[in-house]
């Protein structure tokens, strides 16, 4: 616990100095379609899913609304995700980890969960780990398309996009397989055209993005410079401090909102 602390808070330190990086895609300026507001929405070409209960609790997806206290930890670091981002006029958020097995994709779903859950705006999550997509299989989906046909040219985003019924303005993109050459891919036209329109469609839509750990491949490294911030996820005991400096030396380019500190025996999780 002693060496996690100790390495955020030199990673805190790098951070500051990130912050005031000026946002790397310029802001959509398209209004929204009708079909999405901040009232009812009502999807009539997205595809709707019914999540089973059973495999959203195995995974440790987490009801917004209860009174359980990971729920009041999303919601605290909800909100102080979008006070930053709101500060910069942020829209795009990558959830980022130094290695495998840190409750990177968990922490993923449930913020834009919470996220969702404020009538503010909309949210849309986003499966960029294409070295081994795991969205559709936590929320139980069974995608018939994903990103990586996007990203192949063999579907358009709107034979992709899924609403996950019982989640009120939540649209998750998922990926169904693995993508040969994934990070040349993302750091390529396909990717900056994925970015742009997913963008252009819904200006006031807060767009996460799932990637890859930064030290087990460059996908995330090649694709961070479209996003304009990023999340770091770290797990207690699992985290080693060199490999958090590592991280953070790799992501000093990109503005990090914060260090959500995973499977913690606190309760809830840390937000530093």
């Amino acid at each position: 616990m002693d060496r996690i602390r100790t390495a955020l808070d030199l990673a805190r330190q790098e951070r500051n100095r990130n912050l005031g990086a000026d946002p790397k895609v310029p802001p959509a300026t398209s209004p929204p379609p009708s079909g999405e507001s901040r009232g009812a929405i009502v999807y009539t070409t997205t595809r709707i899913f019914t999540a089973d209960q059973h495999t959203l609790e195995a995974n440790r997806i987490v009801n917004p609304a209860s009174g359980d206290p990971a729920a009041a930890a999303f919601r605290m670091l909800r909100t102080q995700v979008m006070q930053r981002m709101d500060e910069n006029g942020w829209r795009t958020l990558a959830i980022l980890s130094p290695g495998a097995h840190d409750g990177k994709t968990t922490t993923a779903i449930n913020l834009a969960i919470s996220l969702a859950n404020d009538r503010h705006h909309t949210v849309l999550l986003v499966d960029c780990d294409l070295r081994k997509p795991s969205i559709d299989s936590t929320l139980g989906i069974n995608a018939q398309h994903g990103v990586d046909d996007v990203l192949r040219g063999d579907a358009r985003i709107e034979e992709c996009l899924i609403h996950p019924d019982g989640f009120d303005r939540l649209v998750v993109l998922p990926a169904r397989a693995a993508l040969e050459h994934s990070s040349e891919t993302l750091a390529g036209p396909q990717g900056r055209a994925l970015v742009a329109d997913l963008r252009s469609r819904y200006p006031e839509r807060i767009i996460l993005f799932d990637l890859p750990p930064v030290l087990g491949a460059d996908d995330a490294l090649a694709f961070l410079p479209l996003i304009e911030c990023g999340l770091l996820v770290v797990a207690e005991r699992g985290t080693r401090r060199d490999e958090l400096l590592r991280c953070m030396e790799l992501l000093h380019k990109t503005p990090i909102l914060g260090t959500v500190l995973n499977k913690t025996m606190a309760t809830g999780s840390a937000y530093g």
